[in-house]
């Protein structure tokens, strides 16, 4: 498959639906006691500003497979996703999906110019976010930079990822695509459940495919012939990593 746009998680976002709705109460100490709090966009508040900001949003809870935002939707709500993990994805024209990237806790979804996010989300498992609605969201950071620097900070980092998609896309093998895939989840992963060789893949073949612009045969041709070479080991609901310097030299390749 062709790219379609970049990774793009600061993008915008519309109203959840089809989502059971948990809102948050007043003096809840949601935010405080955020596991992700340290590595979403509201770290660069202090205290007080803390339980101002956690008033704007409310829990929103969604099943596996079902849809958090769809493409060219207009944006209403901004997202920062608490538990899960989702699929960012654009439809073709001719009907394929090119996945451009997947969404972690800690990841921030919204804020794009045009008014309407240009690519579609999904829950794969269940996924929790915390939903704030756009309007009083703009106004709250109207006069806190730091929460500006930091929100300019996560797109910047979406950027790179999506240049990196982007090359990755390009001229390189079956086998650099996946051992780059898998170095790259490994490092998402870090922050969150720190360094392992142990390489969780919630997302299914299929979607790894989509996402490497390959097909289903050649991803799972692929991790067949890297386990058959002893570089990894398929394991119940992911992989893990017995040569990481081979995969490493195979994704510098």
């Amino acid at each position: 498959m062709q790219p379609r746009g970049g990774l793009g998680l600061v993008s915008g976002a519309a109203g959840a639906r089809s989502a059971s709705v948990v809102a948050i109460e007043p003096n809840g100490n949601f935010c405080s006691d955020c596991a992700v709090r340290g590595a979403a966009v509201c770290s660069s508040l202090d205290a007080a500003e803390l339980r101002e900001f956690e008033h704007l949003g409310r829990r929103v809870h969604f099943g596996s497979g079902e849809t958090v935002f769809s493409e060219e939707d207009i944006t209403t709500s901004f997202y920062n996703v608490i538990e899960g993990v989702m699929r960012l994805y654009k439809l073709l024209p001719d009907g394929r999906r090119q996945i451009v990237g997947f969404a972690l806790p800690g990841d921030f979804l919204g804020m794009n110019l045009s008014g309407r996010h240009n690519f579609s989300a999904d829950a794969i498992g269940a996924v929790t976010v915390c939903q704030f609605a756009k309007a009083p969201f703009n106004r709250f950071i109207e006069d806190r930079p730091q929460l500006l620097r930091r929100i300019n900070e996560l797109a910047i980092r979406e950027l790179s990822q999506a240049r990196d998609h982007m090359v990755l896309l390009g001229r390189r093998s079956a086998d650099e695509k996946v051992a780059t895939f898998l170095l790259g989840w490994r490092e998402r992963l870090v922050a969150l459940r720190g360094l392992s060789d142990t390489v969780p893949l919630p997302m299914s073949r299929q979607d790894i495919a989509d996402y490497l612009g390959l097909t289903i045969e050649t991803v799972s041709r692929t991790f067949t012939k890297l386990e058959r070479q002893g570089v990894i080991q398929i394991i119940h609901g992911g992989i893990s990593l017995l040569d990481p310097a081979r995969v490493e030299a195979m994704a510098a390749a």
